[in-house]
C-alpha cells in the first residue's frame, strides 16, 4: 500500500485534477489519497486557503457572509466541477457546507477560523473522490473525524495524539480508494482543528505510518527537490536521495517542498518518501530515506530562510555564572517567544529568534528585564538576518567543509554574523545580513556545486 499526497497545485484546476486522478488509476497500490486545497493556477492567482481567510476575516469584521471572497471561492469550485462535468449537486453542497461553517456562532475567534480554513480540503477530497466514481471506480471521501484523526486542542498548530494511529490503521481494511482531507483533525472532544499551513503534508505522513504503507509519495509541481532554490541559482542540480535529517534540516531553513514537520511519523515509522511531480510524473523525483552512504561531496543541498533577529549580550565571565542562560531564555519565554538557536563563548550569548514573533514592545521589555535582572555589560539586538544553512549527512567527517563555507562567502564579501554547527552532524548555519542572501547562496552553490565538477 502507498499513501499519495496532493498538493494545492496538483489540485487547483480540473485539469490537474484529472492529471491526479490518471497518477491515482497508474498503480493499484495507492489505496489513500491524501489531498490540499486547490492552490495556485498561476502565479498571480489565490489559493483557495488564503481566499477562505480572507472570508472569515471579513465575516469577522462586518459580520456578512455574502462578500466577495466567497463568489471567488464558490467561482472556483463551480470552474472545477464543471470542468469535471460532475452533477451540479456536488457544487450545491459544497456550497452548503461551507456557508453553514460561516455561519456558525462565533464562540471563540480561533476554532471558528480552523472550521473555515478546513472547507477547502474537504471540498477536494468530495471532488476528487466524485471523480474517481464517474470513473468507475470505488473511491470514498472520508470523515477525519469518523476516522479517527485525533489532535491537540492547538488551534492552528494542531498536533497528532498518540491514540489516532491505532483508530487511522483500520483503513486499512477499508474497501476501495480512500480520499483524505489533509490539514485537519478534530479534538477528543469533537472540535475541530487544524494543523500549520502546509499541514497536509502532516496528514499525509500521519496515514504513512497509521497504515503501515511501504511507500509515502507526496506530488507537487517540481521534478525533485533541487539542491538550492531556483530563486537563488538557475537550473540547481537536482537531489536523487536524501536522508529523512537532511530533508528536516532543509525544510526547517526554508525548502518550501515540505512542511518542516511533517517527517516525524514517517520517519518513526522508517517508510521512505519519494517527491514527484503531477505534471511529470514519470520523472523519478527525489527520495528520502531513513540513511544512505555519505558520499565524498558530503553536501546535499543549500537553504535559507529570513527575517530573523539576534539579541547579543554581553557579560564579564558570563560563562562562570550558573544559571545565566536559564534566566536569560526565561525572560524570553515570558514573552510567549520560543527561540531558534543559541551560539555562546565565555563573554557572549546570542539567542536567534524569528523577526515577527518580536515586537517593537516586547523587545523594549526584553532589553530592559535583561539589563535589570541579569546586570549585562552590553546588550544588541539586531533585525534583518538570513539564516543559511548547508546540509549534508556526515559532513564533519570530512574536513575543510567549514573553510570552504566560509571562504566562498568571504569572496562575495558577506560578512559573517553567527556561525552555528550542531551536534548532530548534518548542518551548519550561517546567520548574514539579509541583503547579503542572493550573493551568498550563489557563492556557495559555486564552491560545493559547481567547482571541480
Amino acid at each position: 500500500m502507498k499513501v499519495s499526497k496532493f498538493g494545492g497545485t496538483s489540485l487547483a484546476s480540473a485539469a490537474q485534477m484529472k492529471k491526479v486522478v490518471q497518477i491515482v488509476l497508474a498503480d493499484p497500490e495507492r489505496k489513500v489519497v491524501v489531498v490540499s486545497a486547490p492552490g495556485k493556477r498561476f502565479a498571480s492567482d489565490q489559493k483557495v486557503t488564503d481566499l477562505l481567510i480572507t472570508c472569515a476575516e471579513e465575516k469577522l469584521q462586518t459580520g456578512k457572509i455574502e462578500t466577495d471572497s466567497l463568489l471567488a471561492i464558490l467561482q472556483r469550485y463551480e470552474e472545477i466541477t464543471t470542468g469535471l462535468a460532475l452533477p451540479p449537486t456536488l457544487l450545491d453542497e459544497l456550497e452548503s457546507r461551507l456557508r453553514h461553517r460561516l455561519a456558525q456562532p462565533i464562540v471563540e475567534k480561533a476554532p471558528w477560523i480552523d472550521g473555515v480554513k478546513a472547507t477547502g480540503e474537504e471540498a477536494s477530497s468530495l471532488i476528487l473522490a466524485a471523480l474517481l466514481r464517474k470513473q468507475g471506480q470505488d473511491a470514498t471521501a472520508i470523515d477525519p473525524k469518523e476516522a479517527g484523526m485525533l489532535l491537540t486542542s492547538e488551534y492552528g498548530q494542531a498536533r497528532v495524539l498518540p491514540e489516532a494511529y491505532e483508530r487511522l490503521s483500520s483503513l486499512r481494511e477499508r474497501e476501495g480508494i480512500l480520499v483524505f482531507p489533509g490539514f485537519y483533525g478534530f479534538t477528543s472532544e469533537g472540535n475541530l482543528v487544524t494543523f500549520p499551513r502546509g499541514g497536509s503534508d502532516i496528514t499525509g505522513s500521519i496515514l504513512a505510518k497509521a497504515v503501515g504503507a511501504q511507500l509515502y509519495e507526496n506530488f507537487t509541481d517540481v521534478d525533485a527537490v533541487y539542491s538550492v532554490s531556483p530563486a537563488y541559482v538557475a537550473n540547481p542540480k537536482p537531489i536523487s536521495v536524501l536522508t529523512y535529517q537532511e530533508m528536516r534540516e532543509l525544510s526547517y531553513a526554508g525548502f518550501s517542498v515540505f512542511n518542516d514537520e511533517a517527517l516525524q511519523p514517517a520517519f518513526q515509522a522508517k517508510i521512505p518518501v519519494c517527491i514527484k511531480n503531477t505534471n511529470n510524473p514519470s520523472a523519478p523525483g527525489t527520495m528520502v530515506v531513513f540513511e544512505r552512504e555519505a558520499k565524498p561531496s558530503t553536501i546535499a543541498g543549500i537553504a535559507c530562510d529570513h527575517p530573523f533577529c539576534s539579541i547579543l549580550v554581553s557579560k564579564y565571565l558570563l560563562h562562570r555564572e550558573i544559571g545565566f542562560g536559564r534566566r536569560l531564555l526565561e525572560i524570553i519565554e515570558d514573552e510567549g517567544i520560543s527561540y531558534e538557536h543559541s551560539p555562546s563563548g565565555i563573554d557572549q550569548i546570542s539567542v536567534i529568534l524569528r523577526q515577527d514573533s518580536l515586537s517593537a514592545e516586547k523587545e523594549v521589555r526584553i532589553r530592559q528585564r535583561i539589563e535589570e535582572e541579569l546586570q549585562v555589560d552590553h546588550i544588541e539586538v539586531v533585525h534583518d538576518l538570513s539564516m543559511i544553512m548547508v546540509v549534508g549527512e556526515g559532513m564533519r567527517s570530512y574536513p575543510g567543509i567549514a573553510a570552504k563555507a566560509t571562504n566562498a562567502l568571504a569572496q562575495a564579501e558577506v560578512n559573517i554574523v553567527m556561525i552555528n554547527q550542531g551536534s548532530s552532524e548534518v548542518s551548519m548555519m550561517f546567520g548574514i545580513k539579509q541583503s547579503d542572501e542572493h550573493r551568498a547562496i550563489s557563492s556557495l552553490y559555486q564552491a560545493f556545486f559547481e567547482e571541480n565538477n
